[in-house]
């Protein structure tokens, strides 16, 4: 690939592959080095995933929790921005492959992130998203609104208690966060909005297969949390591992 007019040839040249936390990280690190940077992303905004939660109910929209990556790195004179999909890398010839080029590099630096996990049951995932990405939460929303709504129009009480419990899996920090926003949505943003159902009988369900949640962080935090959410009147199931759903 022809480097462009900012780009040295002289100097190493370090590609850079996602934008996010640790890709920026890498890129603002390298602002004052003697070397041209190339940093190539999927898509033109850096994703602040902690607060994906809050778009996932409601209580953000997406352009509040995405940053235009030019933008941020607009001051630093030795990166270059490429939009585009990585294919491959070829380590033996020093390139990155993408969609209809490639690009040389001297250092590689892979930092582009993790998915999540179905823990060997890829085939939930049509039906239980995950929530790494802007795409995952605006469906997460969707889906959150419409059964509030499908809940309103039916006469059927057997169909609206289903399409008012609410079942989580996992109890980290997302799971968590996630339980938590999705019981503020019920029980305030939304509890004046309807006629004909009161969203806060929803039945929001957190389940853990290990004994605590947040199991990252201190016994103390976790109990906290635990407390915090069962006074949301979400209800949290430990040791509880899921292995089917329908």
């Amino acid at each position: 690939m022809r480097p462009t007019q900012n780009i040295i040839k002289d100097r190493p040249r370090v590609v850079v592959l996602g934008a996010g936390f640790g890709g920026l990280f890498a890129v603002k690190a390298l602002a004052n080095t003697a070397a041209d940077i190339v940093l190539i992303d999927r898509h033109n905004y850096h994703l602040f995933q902690p607060l994906l939660y809050q778009v996932a109910t409601a209580g953000l929209p997406p352009s509040d929790i995405a940053w235009p990556i030019r933008s941020i790195l607009s001051r630093q004179n030795n990166v270059q921005v490429l939009l585009d999909n990585v294919r491959d890398v070829d380590v033996e010839h020093k390139q990155v492959i993408l969609s209809d080029t490639q690009v040389d590099f001297d250092y590689l630096i892979v930092a582009t992130g993790a998915k999540h996990g179905y823990f060997g049951h890829d085939d939930w995932e049509p039906a239980a998203p995950g929530l790494k990405s802007i795409d995952d939460a605006t469906l997460i929303r969707r889906r959150l609104l419409t059964a509030f709504e499908h809940a309103e129009m039916t006469d059927d009480e057997d169909q609206r208690t289903r399409l008012m419990r609410f079942v989580i899996v996992g109890g980290g920090p997302t799971g968590v966060e996630l339980g938590g926003a999705i019981a503020e949505l019920a029980h305030h943003t939304l509890a004046a909005d309807f006629r004909r159902i009161d969203p806060r009988s929803a039945h929001i369900l957190l389940v853990e297969a290990g004994p605590r949640i947040l199991p990252a962080f201190t016994q103390s935090l976790s109990d906290y949390a635990k407390h915090a959410l069962e006074k949301l009147n979400v209800e949290v199931r430990l040791n509880t591992m899921v292995t089917q759903f329908d």
